[in-house]
């Protein structure tokens, strides 16, 4: 395989995960969790956990002919769902050691270490064994490295704060600054007395040596790996296992490439030979970097309503990356480290031409197309100025009798539902009406909840029942919009001042139904009692969503 083929495969591979991310969401644990609770030992039910998946399979579909697949799905689901997420953690810390590989810190290495390990061998055996030690090396450190981030952290702290503005402001100057260096404006190094003093220990005999020749590696391409793996724990949602899991990831990657050449010195003669086309892999990795950072700065901008980076904006800067990252590999903008580009290899045309493709697929999105392939990871049509046509649209500000709603003039319900964002306000109407209750626990940063929105939401005959047969109320439980005096109180559940509109709704998602995780939803009677129990989450499959949402019905006919 020649090195334009290995970039091709790099580059697709890279291009699945980042614009995928969206996927990823929908197998997830949790999406939205507590801001900054203290929850203790309280026990939450976990959307999309094997209990939750094993409760929507027992809701049937609106059709008849479809509640045996429906529900053979849901409980298939339910057997798969927890280890596929872990798997799929497990999954994006292959790809990002495998990137990693190719970087220029890392690549021009393959030599030295199959050098280091002939001059050791003694015998084939003992150098077979070396390998395998020094393979196994890169593993501990980068779990370790893992496991230390858990400890610092906690089991969910990154979930408690994922949604915190300043935290994502935080990971978006991070990923800034990763994407901005992978592009060569400067090299992200450690102390260079901490590479001298293990490089020196490297050389010392025994297992001690091949560890410390696996802490240099560590140590020396900690400016490639240091952004990729950062990456990489900030694009997914975060419990306990998951730095660990992608730190095992990254590391059996490296581990497994490594340890191969070093025990088949042979194959070295089939890989490229180092060049300018390692710096290629680098700024397209950085391309994507700055990309995904716009993700944390949206999220922080729709939980405070700054109103800096609205739809269209976030798309032109996404068009001009794109752009750009095609202009690029095609040739016309040379970066610092960039060697000439004597011609344009067939895989580097085609990728580039996929750039360009992905650009002019968002084009659109800035008249109001919906862009349902990258909806869960761009801000929400309600913050766009311009929309040609009705496209999704949102409601009104004011109910029937004109009367303004509550939150209404800075939250929004998308396709034009015109809906409510406070429960008693929405309670109130549902008596005066007599319709059932459709609440909608959400967030600003729930990448789950867009996608919903998108896929689910969408279909005519679910949008048909959420406009006319229930009364809709969002409940964005991660907005920082403060409450006033009178309204603020200490939640017991949350171990917290509850002082703000997302905090009000948390307590009330914490308190009434035992769980903090979005999406999550809730069919009520105007009695406040659960129609279909229990309520369901992340639901992909609209003929189950129907159901659950006509067994609702069904439930509050037989009421009256």
């Amino acid at each position: 395989m020649n090195k334009q083929n290995l970039l091709l495969v790099l580059l697709i591979a890279l291009f699945s995960v980042f614009f995928t991310e969206s996927s990823y969401a929908q197998e997830a644990k949790e999406d939205t969790a507590a801001t900054t609770a203290d929850i203790g030992d309280i026990e939450f039910t976990t959307v999309g956990s094997k209990e939750d998946s094993i409760a929507n399979s027992k809701i049937p579909a609106s059709k008849e002919t479809a509640v045996d697949t429906v529900t053979n799905k849901a409980t298939t689901t339910a057997a798969t769902s927890e280890p596929t997420s872990l798997w799929v953690t497990f999954g994006l810390g292959l790809l990002a050691g495998l990137a990693a590989f190719f970087l220029p810190c890392i690549f021009p290495m393959v030599p030295l270490t199959v050098g280091f390990f002939t001059k050791r061998a003694e015998s084939k055996a003992k150098g077979i064994r070396s390998a395998i030690i020094y393979g196994l090396s890169i593993i501990v450190i980068y779990v370790g490295l893992g496991i230390i981030i858990t400890l610092i952290w906690g089991a969910s702290a990154l979930n408690q704060i994922s949604t915190d503005g300043f935290f994502n402001v935080f990971i978006f100057i991070i990923l800034l600054i990763f994407g901005i260096s992978f592009l060569g404006a400067f090299e992200i190094m450690l102390p260079s007395s901490i590479v001298n003093k293990l490089d020196a220990k490297s050389d010392s005999k025994g297992l001690g040596g091949i560890f410390f020749m696996a802490a240099t590696l560590a140590v020396v391409s900690f400016s490639c790996t240091g952004p990729l793996i950062g990456t990489s724990l900030v694009a997914i949602n975060t419990d306990l296992l998951t730095p660990i899991v992608v730190m095992f990831g990254f590391s059996l990657s490296l581990a497994l490439i490594f340890t191969t050449f070093a025990i088949f010195p042979s194959l070295m003669t089939g890989l490229p030979k180092s060049g300018g086309w390692l710096n290629s892999v680098k700024v397209v990795l950085g391309f994507l970097e700055l990309g995904l950072s716009l993700k944390f700065l949206s999220t922080a901008d729709l939980a405070y309503h700054w109103g800096i980076l609205d739809r269209e904006v976030f798309l032109a800067i996404w068009i001009v990356l794109a752009i750009l990252l095609g202009v690029y590999l095609l040739g016309k903008i040379k970066f610092s480290h960039d060697s000439d580009l004597p011609y344009i290899s067939v895989p580097r045309f085609f990728v580039a031409v996929a750039s360009f493709v992905f650009a002019v697929y968002l084009i659109p999105g800035l008249f109001g197309a919906p862009l349902k392939a990258v909806s869960a990871l761009v801000p929400p049509l309600a913050t766009q100025d311009f929309v040609i046509g009705e496209g999704s649209g949102t409601a009104s500000h004011g109910d029937e009798s004109g009367k303004k709603k509550k939150y209404a003039d800075f939250l929004h319900i998308p396709h034009g539902i015109d809906g409510y964002f406070d429960y008693e306000e929405a309670l109130a109407y549902a008596k005066e009406v007599n319709k059932p209750l459709f609440l909608d626990f959400t967030g600003h940063g729930c990448v789950n909840c867009r996608e919903m929105e998108a896929r689910v939401w969408s279909d005519k005959e679910v949008l048909k029942r959420l406009k006319e047969d229930y009364i809709v109320v969002s409940l964005y439980t991660d907005d920082k919009t403060a409450l006033p005096e009178s309204e603020q109180f200490y939640s017991q559940i949350l171990k917290t001042q509850v002082n703000t509109v997302g905090k009000k709704f948390q307590h009330l998602q914490a308190e009434r139904f035992g769980t903090i995780a979005q999406p999550y939803y809730v069919l009520l009677d105007t009695e406040e009692k659960e129609l279909v129990s229990p309520p369901i989450g992340v639901e992909f499959n609209i003929d189950a969503y129907l159901g659950y949402l006509d067994k609702g019905l069904t439930e509050f006919a037989n009421k009256k």
